[in-house]
């Protein structure tokens, strides 16, 4: 697997470079800024690129808006945006295209090499990537009406693992459970909240997730 990594901190870029580079993921550039980030992928076609959400000039939102670029112009690419904060509303623009192929975590989590390096392999197969702390904000605010006031502790342990990107079978194994059991459960899900069951995974978790948002 290729990736660049885009982040205007050279130390946490060396440090990540490093960390994948020992997991076995060849780094094959990195950037300080979105335009330079722009210019890395068009020129070296990364399976995956790593994107902290604030970077220069203004320290806002460079990154998601770069990220955006990439999932337009390079849809190949898979994109793995870093926050230092649980940022509902750009996790939720990042997904908001209901495609594949793209993640959101805390930079917290990157200090775990399995768990970044499983999370690049997801993106770069198409899947989602939702970091837990923003699954589980996003299952445990409350609203009137509450979407998921029909949701049984079960079904909401479930949905919480289909953001984050699980198969049935892996979601099955996390819960000790059977898949059939999964499936159905999943179905039941989708039912409660008026969504279309069908075997698209992606479309499906990011529906969940959008519909969550409000």
């Amino acid at each position: 697997m290729r990736t660049v990594i885009a982040d205007d901190t050279a130390l946490l870029r060396q440090g990540l470079a490093r960390l994948l580079a020992e997991a076995g993921i060849d780094v094959c550039g990195e950037a300080g800024d979105g335009e330079s980030l722009l210019q890395l992928v068009e020129r070296e076609q990364p399976d995956v690129a790593i994107v902290d959400i604030r970077m220069p000039p203004t320290h806002s939102d460079e990154g998601l808006v770069a990220a955006a670029v990439i999932r337009t112009r390079f849809p190949h690419v898979g994109v793995l945006v870093l926050s230092q904060y649980v940022e509902p509303a750009y996790a939720l623009r990042l997904v908001s295209d209901q495609q594949g192929g793209c993640g959101y975590l805390l930079k917290d989590r990157v200090t775990n090499a399995a768990e970044l390096v499983d999370a690049l392999e997801r993106v770069a197969a198409g899947e989602l990537v939702v970091d837990r702390e923003l699954v589980d904000l996003l299952l445990t605010q409350r609203r009137d009406p509450d979407p998921l006031g029909d949701l049984t502790e079960r079904e909401r342990e479930v949905l919480a693992l289909m953001a984050e990107g699980f198969a049935d079978r892996a979601i099955a194994e996390r819960l000790w459970i059977a898949t059939n059991t999964v499936e159905t459960h999943v179905r039941h899900i989708l039912h409660k909240l008026a969504l279309p069951c069908d075997d698209a995974k992606n479309r499906r978790v990011q529906a969940v997730l959008i519909h969550l948002s409000g």
